[in-house]
C-alpha cells in the first residue's frame, strides 16, 4: 500500500523552485506533497536576491532575456502576499570595476538607476531580495511535506507511483525540482536527457552575525547583503563542482573581495561558510514544464532560483492544469 495517495500532485525537492511551484498548486486549490529530505539545501545557501537589473548588466544579457527576468521579479508582488514571502525593496548598488559599462547596459536595457560617475556608484530599486530562511519556511507553511528521499518512480494506473526511504508515494502528477541531482530510476528517456544536460555550479557564501551594511552592495569578485541581524557575504559561481565543503582558499579570496566592495578596512569577523549546488541549463534559463504525461520539470535556474521561482511556478501549475505555457521560451522540449 502508498504511504500516501494525493490523488493529485507530487513535488520532488524542497528548493524554492519546488516549494513555489507547490504553494502556487496550493493556492489553486490542488493536493499537494513534497517529497524531501530535509536539511540546508541550495535555495538556503543564498542571498534570496531578486534583481533582474543587476543580474541582466553583470550577464550583458539580450533585451528579451532581461525582460523576462524582469517579468518574473514582477510576479513576486501578487505571490509573496499571498504566501506570506517578506520582500524587502531598499536599493541596490555596485562600485568599483566596470561600473561605468553596467551603467550604459542598464539604460540599454530600460532599468531605472543612478548613476555617479565621480564616486564610481551605481544604485538601482529595481532589484529587491528575500530573506531565504524566512522564505522557505513561508512556502511551507500551506503543504503537506514528507521527510524523505525519493529514489525511483514508475508509471502506475495513468499516474505515479514513487519510491521513497519512507516508502512508496502514488500521485496522478509529478513535478521534478531536484536542483542538480541525478535523474531519477524509471524516468522516460525524454526526462533523462534534459537532467543530464543540467550542469552543476557550487556557490560558497558566508554568514556574518555582524551587518556590515545595510542594503546590497555589489562588486568585482563578491556581494554583501544584509541577512537577519547580520549579513551575507557572496558568492562563487564554480561550474562543475558539487563538493558541499567550503573551500578555505577561494572563501578567503571571496572575502578580500568584499572588504574593497565595502570600502573598509579589513577587521576580525565571525563568518559560517556554506556551499551549495545548483543546476543551470545550457542557456542558462530553467526548464520549466511538462516532459510527458504527468510529469513536469522546475529546474535550472543557474544562481537566480529565489527571482524565477513564481514565474516557473505559473508555468509549471498552468500545464499542471493542461493550459499552454505563457512562457515559451522556458519549456523543456527547446532542447530535444
Amino acid at each position: 500500500m502508498p504511504l500516501f495517495n494525493s490523488q493529485d500532485i507530487l513535488v520532488i525537492g524542497a528548493g524554492v523552485l519546488g516549494l513555489c511551484t507547490a504553494a502556487e498548486l496550493v493556492q489553486r486549490g490542488h493536493g499537494v506533497t513534497v517529497v524531501d529530505p530535509g536539511g540546508l539545501n541550495a535555495s538556503g545557501v543564498a542571498a534570496g536576491m531578486i534583481a533582474p537589473a543587476m543580474e541582466s548588466a553583470v550577464d550583458d544579457l539580450s533585451l528579451d532575456h532581461a525582460e523576462l527576468l524582469r517579468r518574473a521579479r514582477d510576479a513576486w508582488s501578487d505571490f509573496a502576499a499571498a504566501t506570506g514571502v517578506r520582500l524587502d525593496r531598499d536599493l541596490a548598488e555596485w562600485r568599483g570595476g566596470n561600473v561605468e559599462v553596467l551603467a550604459a547596459r542598464l539604460a540599454a536595457l530600460g532599468f531605472e538607476h543612478e548613476f555617479d560617475r565621480e564616486a564610481g556608484r551605481l544604485t538601482t530599486h529595481e532589484d529587491w531580495k528575500v530573506e531565504p530562511e524566512q522564505a522557505l519556511a513561508a512556502l511551507s507553511r500551506d503543504v503537506r511535506v514528507l521527510e524523505a528521499r525519493a529514489t525511483a518512480l514508475s508509471s502506475s494506473g495513468g499516474g505515479w507511483r514513487v519510491e521513497t526511504t519512507a516508502g512508496p508515494v502514488e500521485a496522478d502528477q509529478v513535478v521534478l525540482a531536484t536542483g542538480a541531482g541525478a535523474a531519477l530510476e524509471g524516468l522516460p528517456e525524454a526526462a533523462v536527457r534534459l537532467i543530464a544536460l543540467i550542469t552543476p555550479i557550487r556557490g560558497q557564501i558566508g554568514v556574518v552575525n555582524e551587518r556590515l551594511t545595510d542594503h546590497v552592495v555589489r562588486g568585482p569578485g563578491a556581494y554583501v547583503a544584509p541577512m537577519g541581524e547580520g549579513c551575507v557575504i557572496g558568492a562563487t559561481m564554480e561550474a562543475g563542482q558539487r563538493s558541499l565543503t567550503p573551500d578555505p582558499e577561494r572563501c578567503a579570496q571571496m572575502l578580500d573581495a568584499a572588504w574593497a566592495v565595502l570600502g573598509q578596512a579589513r577587521r576580525p569577523l565571525e563568518i559560517t561558510w556554506r556551499a551549495g549546488v545548483r543546476g543551470a541549463t545550457p542557456d542558462g534559463l530553467p526548464m520549466a514544464g511538462t516532459v510527458g504525461q504527468g510529469l513536469h520539470l522546475a529546474l535550472g535556474p543557474r544562481r537566480n532560483g529565489w527571482l524565477l521561482g513564481p514565474l516557473v511556478a505559473g508555468v509549471v501549475a498552468d500545464e499542471v492544469e493542461g493550459r499552454s505555457s505563457k512562457v515559451p521560451t522556458l519549456a523543456p522540449r527547446r532542447f530535444i
